[in-house]
């Protein structure tokens, strides 16, 4: 169960963060149209928060690893990700009147509104790895495997997303339900690492 607990975070977390990506594309059009130039701001923030959670992933892995520290990034990466429902058009509006520009101003704007979740999602991957690793023998496995698991939610999260979410229900609806998703995982994952740790006292 320890382990499946740390798949499913990790495929989720694959799913949310391709989810949030084109779901911004949506969300920055109204004000900075939908051009080549958002989406290059766009991408471009969401490699740069992937690799800077990547970074702090692996570190913070290194201070006492486990599933309920890895269940709390699940859950802070869906706590940041409230403000982009309540935020976003006033923020977008204030944005779009200081910078016209499409190519900056879809930077200045996805960063504001998708780098914070995005990298402590992309924390997830690195400690993820270091809770299933035992053996140093066993690393690349169970990297390679773990990987595999995340690439496939990402996949998911584009397929779902693109083809039949945003024909049925509203971009709030869609991030509303991703961080409810994220919510459950996160808090029955924590409630298993605290019974797991009792039953090991």
């Amino acid at each position: 169960m320890h382990r499946l607990f740390v798949f499913l975070i990790a495929g989720w977390s694959g799913f949310l963060v391709m989810a949030i990506e084109l779901l911004s594309g949506r969300i920055l059009a109204p004000n900075f149209g939908n051009s080549i130039y958002v989406w290059g701001g766009v991408i471009t923030v969401f490699m740069l928060a992937l690799s800077v959670g990547y970074l702090l992933g692996g570190r913070w892995s290194l201070r006492d690893p486990s599933l309920r520290r890895l269940a709390s990034l699940l859950i802070a990466g869906a706590v940041a990700v409230i403000p982009v429902i309540f935020l976003a058009d006033p923020l977008l509006d204030w944005l779009f009147d200081r910078i016209r520009d499409p190519r900056y101003g879809s930077l200045a704007s996805a960063a504001l509104l998708f780098f914070a979740p995005t990298a402590i999602a992309g924390m997830v991957s690195p400690y993820a790895v270091r809770l299933l690793v035992n053996e140093s023998r066993h690393s690349g496995h169970f990297a390679g495997l773990l990987y595999f698991v995340s690439t496939f939610g990402s996949a998911a999260g584009t397929i779902l997303t693109s083809f039949y979410l945003v024909l049925y229900f509203e971009i709030d609806q869609i991030l509303a339900g991703l961080i409810g998703v994220s919510l459950l995982l996160g808090l029955l994952a924590l409630v298993f690492g605290n019974f797991g740790n009792a039953s090991k006292q």
